[in-house]
């Protein structure tokens, strides 16, 4: 009889440019998750109403006075650039961290502005279902994936009144498994684009981007290059390059997908403002939306006080952290308890919010049978719910958690 990873490596080498081990670890899982129908349709509730939420807060903040932006820990080089609205959608792609609790569920972030896991859900997941004879949860999803990429791409070209854009899509040549997402959204385009890696981007300040061939870009699709590493983005002469392309886009000489307004609601303090719009019963939130704030939002502050005067848990964040990094847990009386090893976010503004534990799952992997803390990620397309999958690892979800995929049983 095979073993799980005789099984796992035949399954996986099927599947073209797919990254099923990273850092030269098992990253998907040849097992499947089975989960009820029920309880994906609450997920997608949960997840339609917290990005309205989230969506709807983008409004208020681009009316904010400049010093709130600064207090809330946007770099100050980027206010130039948050108030711009350049689509409808404040994100294209996005993507919402959400963990079971028993009796609902509780968003801990949006990744609004360069969401990954996509290529898991909308493809690979499929594929794994078919294997175990399980539903796939987000049959389908993959048209919709693509539909609204070339709506973002089709909205951008009317907006600069362009006729034949030139689309350039672009990562980190040498990361594969950003690589490969972005050459995924590029095929599910269908539209007439090129491949430029990043280090291969050329600008001339005030006039343009241009590709490995010379040629103006007038649309960047920038899926996994967030906009506070480009801001720091310099060239051999010291040159502010990322600054120079956030004017190019404020000019109107460039469009970025996903949007500038996606990098506003990618700030974790973004968190804190509802809620404490929540907690004095603003009227920018409807009774129903306050409802739905009670419901799936945690507490959230830009300081551990309440946490300390209460006596609840807390996980203390940085505001553009990602993939775990920086990220502390601290018990109700204030202790240190747990920390991820990179401490690459230790100059962000801490955010600090009421911890919830992760429910255990079991899975099989090349180690054998083990136990995780599970997460959820929901993905939301122009702020409609779509793709749903399941991250199990630490208590800190990092770069080194699994993917497992998940699929519905027969008849629901």
């Amino acid at each position: 009889m095979n073993t799980y990873s005789e099984k796992r490596q035949k399954f996986y080498s099927r599947i073209p440019n797919f990254w099923a081990d990273l850092y030269g670890e098992e990253y998907a899982l040849y097992d499947i998750a089975l989960i009820d129908k029920t309880d994906m349709e609450q997920i997608r509730i949960a997840s339609e109403r917290v990005g309205m939420i989230f969506f709807k807060i983008c409004k208020l903040l681009r009316e904010v006075p400049d010093l709130t932006l600064l207090e809330m820990g946007y770099p100050k080089e980027t206010l130039p650039f948050l108030r711009l609205k350049t689509l409808t959608p404040e994100s294209v792609i996005s993507r919402l961290d959400l963990i079971p609790t028993g009796n609902g569920y509780k968003c801990i972030e949006i990744n609004a502005d360069t969401p990954t896991f996509i290529k898991e859900l909308f493809k690979v997941n499929g594929e794994v279902c078919k294997d175990f004879a399980a539903i796939d949860p987000n049959e389908g999803m993959e048209l919709q994936l693509s539909k609204v990429i070339r709506d973002s791409i089709l909205g951008s070209s009317k907006r600069m009144n362009l006729k034949n854009p030139n689309i350039v899509f672009t990562a980190h040549e040498d990361n594969i498994e950003d690589r490969e997402t972005v050459l995924y959204l590029q095929w599910l385009s269908d539209i007439d684009s090129a491949f430029t890696p990043l280090h291969k981007l050329q600008i001339q300040k005030g006039v343009g981007l241009f590709d490995d061939n010379g040629m103006k870009i007038d649309i960047l699709y920038r899926q996994t290059f967030p906009i506070e590493s480009l801001i720091a983005d310099e060239d051999e002469e010291g040159n502010r390059i990322g600054l120079w392309l956030l004017e190019l886009v404020k000019k109107g000489k460039l469009a970025l997908i996903n949007p500038p307004s996606a990098f506003l609601m990618q700030n974790k303090a973004v968190q804190a403002v509802v809620w404490g719009l929540h907690l004095e019963g603003s009227l920018f939130f409807s009774k129903e939306e306050h409802a739905w704030i009670e419901e799936y939002f945690l507490p959230t502050y830009l300081e551990p006080d309440f946490f300390l005067g209460t006596g609840l848990s807390y996980v203390k964040k940085p505001a553009f952290g990602r993939e775990g990094d920086t990220v502390e847990i601290y018990t109700k009386d204030g202790q240190l308890v747990q920390a991820d090893k990179q401490k690459s976010y230790t100059e962000s503004l801490p955010v600090y919010q009421q911890y919830v534990e992760h429910p255990k799952v079991s899975f099989m992997s090349e180690k054998g049978k083990q136990d995780g803390k599970l997460l959820i990620g929901s993905f939301l397309l122009n702020g409609q719910p779509s793709a749903v999958g399941y991250r199990v690892g630490g208590t800190i979800t990092n770069n080194f958690s699994y993917y497992f995929p998940i699929g519905m049983r027969e008849g629901g």
